[in-house]
């Protein structure tokens, strides 16, 4: 591989642009995961991958952390440090060199599942028995698992509604104790998904525009 010359006063930034340059990349892979800051869990999307680092798309404005996680929907999760950014854009550097065909292959140890994000959204959920509270333990495009006190039956139809999540018709799929699984009758598209979740966790990262 050609080498190349950096100035020995450059700064962290260029040296890791450079090294980015320098990999090999694989572009438009175009897939959904989610990054993980201090601020919360935030749906992305992997535009371009190397050994050496990574540019994401976000749905609103990129969290300020300068060190995340990026964590794909097999479980498989690489620490990263940010480059560049510009506005719902940028570019990290991976902690320790990655093998690329291994993460584009994304293999599933476990029966694969779409993007789920680890949300704590109070809810109320609504039968023809009345009005409940609930709260989510995890959320995704097409449904939720929820933990609530009243009594649901299996393929029971609910109403749910929560902060910044708009009502929506669910079905029961499964019960455990009080907790329950339910898949909603209209999925939410990527981007509705991306920017409810950081509504809920980040507001300030949401421009009016986006809402």
């Amino acid at each position: 591989m050609k080498s190349l010359s950096i100035d020995s006063t450059a700064g962290r930034d260029e040296i890791a642009e450079a090294d980015q340059r320098a990999a090999k990349r694989y572009t438009s892979l175009i897939r959904a995961a989610k990054l993980v800051s201090a601020h919360g869990e935030f749906v992305c999307v992997i535009r371009d991958v190397s050994s050496t680092g990574i540019s994401l798309r976000m749905f609103h404005d990129v969290p300020g952390d300068e060190v995340m996680d990026l964590e794909l929907q097999n479980g498989d999760r690489y620490e990263l440090s940010k480059v560049r950014c510009n506005a719902r854009e940028a570019s990290f550097t991976f902690a320790d060199e990655v093998e690329v065909e291994g993460l584009i292959r994304e293999t599933w140890k476990y029966p694969k599942r779409q993007l789920r994000l680890n949300l704590v959204i109070p809810l109320s959920v609504t039968t023809l028995a009345g009005t409940f509270r609930a709260v989510t333990s995890n959320l995704s495009q097409q449904g939720a698992s929820i933990e609530c006190d009243a009594r649901f039956a299996l393929d029971q139809t609910v109403r749910i509604e929560g902060k910044h999540m708009p009502e929506v018709r669910a079905k029961v799929r499964w019960r455990k104790d009080n907790c329950y699984g339910v898949v909603f009758d209209n999925t939410f598209t990527l981007r509705e998904f991306g920017v409810l979740a950081a509504q809920f966790q980040c507001p300030t990262l949401v421009r009016s525009d986006e809402v």
